[in-house]
């Protein structure tokens, strides 16, 4: 189950497997002459949702990619050029028009690949923009040294917080706006009313209705009713004084001592008892027994000094005492009638033999269990409120890092063996279960039952759904309370598998990730992404220029998905305006926050680039623009 997301029949439009590519490729000679346009290497996962995105924002592209004719066809019919991306780099970069190209997007599946021809853009061109993905951190700091800094981006590392969020139940997110700090906040609706007079001036994102209906970005004169959850954006003074809960800790973050004892103690117990087989049992229930036997019969014929009975406690206490063969000489056979003495003989012999051999089996299961799981085999028992993460490839090690960084338990689900991650995971002290998790008796395994939460992030949207919807039968009556997160490339495959099965949290790394990569080539500043149930959300930041479309532009006459949270006027010494009102209109030199669902956002950048000039640059064909893929 190795990371890499796949291209889904999610495309549009049915292509033979065997149409000849030349059908539907050509090498757009004349590209070589554009200028202001993108060049796009690799439609690989997020690199088709970066095209897309920049043809919603009617901005020319023109696409390099191995020979796929479904994809090829695609973004043909987007009126983006396509050619194979075989050859020699620098010829194919000169081809696509390097010269005059607003910039260069590698999205490849190989890391190699996209470094490559990122440092091979910048030699070719200086002044070129360049937007690399690499899943390595460590690389893609090295290459923003030559390309820039935020040219480097990681999807597994764009996506992870997300699903972080998802497990730890956080319903509140930290924003910087500038210098300014904002919170993002779910909360659930006990009043009826407007969003105006539950909450004030704060900016209103999504609303998820009791009938599990989601509204985008609704007006502040917007009803809500009881069972409603509203998730606002505002500074957190607003955000207290309207009653809403602020940034709080995730669950498990931080425990009390005497918590943590309880729970180690009880999943020792547990593991005990379901490692135990059948002879540890019947060695358990012979040792009982016998100190049962062992203590009736001091009580009732032992005689102390005095001609005494031995009370109930010492009788317990000389049959412990003489099964441990400890012997401190406070109590002795010698001088008892001969038959107890004989009964003293028999007590040491089978005591002792029952204390060893009950040692060897209960070291014979622990070792056995801790084999097991290093192998990535047996069960994972004793552990509840963990979280399932099922696929261990990049995304997944992220997801799984952010976890433990929160102190919160987790455990694996990887099917192959010899995945890379492995160790690094086994590192971190994380069980890992080697096995196919859509399968009942895998997830029993790693104790689905009194799990906290579910990841299921492989990069098989087949393995997901079956896995999902496995975890969905086994969890029962719990399915609504406990998060599954359900990773899918298919956007249109997610809200179908919403609507359907009701899963909560079906989401897209790509869809998540590729706003990022837009908005370093369009300038828009991508500060945060989170997910208002499965719609991916955005704040963005950018700069109203002098001969943009936005200058004049007041609040109301923005799409009614859009929310300006905030502006930082050109003129003002930096003072921020919160919130801006409905006849605010921007001005030139302006730096405005917004949120919204990317596509809006995206639309925005298209409105504020209505007025640019780009001399030879083609006029996009508006009849191909993309439906998106969602």
């Amino acid at each position: 189950m190795e990371d890499g997301t796949q291209v889904k029949d999610g495309t549009h439009g049915a292509i033979a497997d065997n149409a000849p590519l030349s059908a539907v490729s050509s090498t757009h000679s004349d590209c070589e002459q554009w200028t202001g346009h993108v060049i796009v290497f690799g439609l690989q996962g997020v690199g088709l949702r970066t095209v897309e995105q920049l043809r919603v924002a009617e901005v020319p592209v023109v696409v390099l990619n191995d020979p796929d004719v479904r994809l090829a066809t695609l973004v043909e019919s987007w009126g983006c050029p396509h050619m194979s991306s075989d050859g020699d780099p620098a010829t194919l970069l000169r081809a696509a028009g390097l010269a005059g190209a607003r910039a260069v997007v590698c999205t490849q599946a190989s890391d190699l690949r996209n470094v490559e021809i990122a440092l091979l853009a910048r030699d070719m061109r200086e002044n070129v923009a360049v937007v690399v993905h690499l899943d390595n951190p460590t690389v893609g700091r090295a290459v923003e040294d030559a390309t820039g800094a935020g040219s480097a981006l990681d999807v597994a590392g764009l996506f992870a917080p997300a699903v972080v969020d998802a497990c730890m139940g956080r319903t509140a997110y930290e924003v910087m706006l500038g210098e300014e700090r904002f919170v993002a906040a779910e909360v659930e609706v006990g009043t009826p009313g407007t969003l105006r007079t539950l909450f004030g001036d704060l900016a209103p994102v999504g609303i998820i209705t009791a009938q599990d209906e989601l509204v985008v970005c609704p007006g502040r004169d917007h009803p809500v009713q009881v069972g409603d959850h509203v998730t606002v954006l505002g500074k957190p003074e607003d955000v207290e004084s309207a009653g809403v809960p602020g940034m709080r800790e995730p669950k498990q973050e931080a425990q009390s001592f005497g918590r943590s004892v309880r729970r180690m103690l009880r999943r020792f117990s547990r593991t005990v008892a379901e490692e135990a087989d059948r002879a540890v049992c019947i060695a358990l229930l012979l040792g009982v027994l016998l100190l049962f036997l062992s203590t009736v019969v001091l009580r009732l014929a032992y005689l102390g000094p005095g001609g005494h009975h031995l009370s109930l406690e010492d009788s317990v206490y000389f049959t412990v005492e003489t099964v441990a063969t400890v012997g401190y000489g406070d109590f002795s056979f010698g001088g008892q009638s001969a038959w107890l003495e004989g009964f003293g003989l028999l007590l040491i012999v089978a005591g002792t033999t029952l204390v060893t051999t009950l040692f060897a089996l209960l070291t014979n299961a622990l070792v056995r269990r801790r084999i097991e799981q290093s192998l990535g085999q047996g069960s994972i028992h004793g552990m509840d409120d963990h979280v399932i993460l099922v696929g261990l490839g990049a995304v997944g090690l992220r997801v799984l890092e952010g976890l433990r960084t929160l102190g919160r338990e987790v455990v694996v689900i990887e099917y192959d063996e010899h995945n890379r991650y492995v160790q690094h995971a086994r590192s971190l002290g994380v069980p890992i279960v080697h096995g196919d998790a859509t399968l009942e008796q895998t997830l029993r395994s790693v104790n689905i039952a009194d799990a906290g939460a579910v990841a299921i992030l492989t990069s098989d949207d087949l393995v997901n759904l079956e896995t999902g919807l496995a975890v969905k039968d086994l969890l029962g009556p719990r399915w609504k309370e406990v998060p599954v997160v359900l990773r899918v490339f298919d956007r249109a495959l997610g809200h179908r598998l919403e609507q359907t099965f009701k899963f909560h949290h079906v989401w897209s790394t790509s869809a998540l990730a590729a706003p990022w990569f837009v908005g370093a080539v369009l300038g828009l500043e991508v500060l945060a992404t989170f997910y208002v149930r499965n719609q991916p959300f955005l704040v963005g930041h950018l700069t109203v220029r002098p001969n943009g479309g936005l200058v004049g532009l007041a609040m109301r006459e923005l799409s009614a998905r859009i929310r300006v949270v905030a502006i930082v006027r050109s003129g003002a010494g930096g003072a921020m305006e919160y919130p801006p009102r409905r006849d605010t209109r921007l001005a030139a030199g302006d730096q405005a926050y917004l949120v919204g669902p990317y596509e809006e956002l995206l639309r925005v950048l298209g409105r504020e680039r209505e007025t640019e000039s780009l001399p030879n640059s083609p006029t996009p064909p508006s009849p191909n623009s993309p439906t998106p893929l969602s």
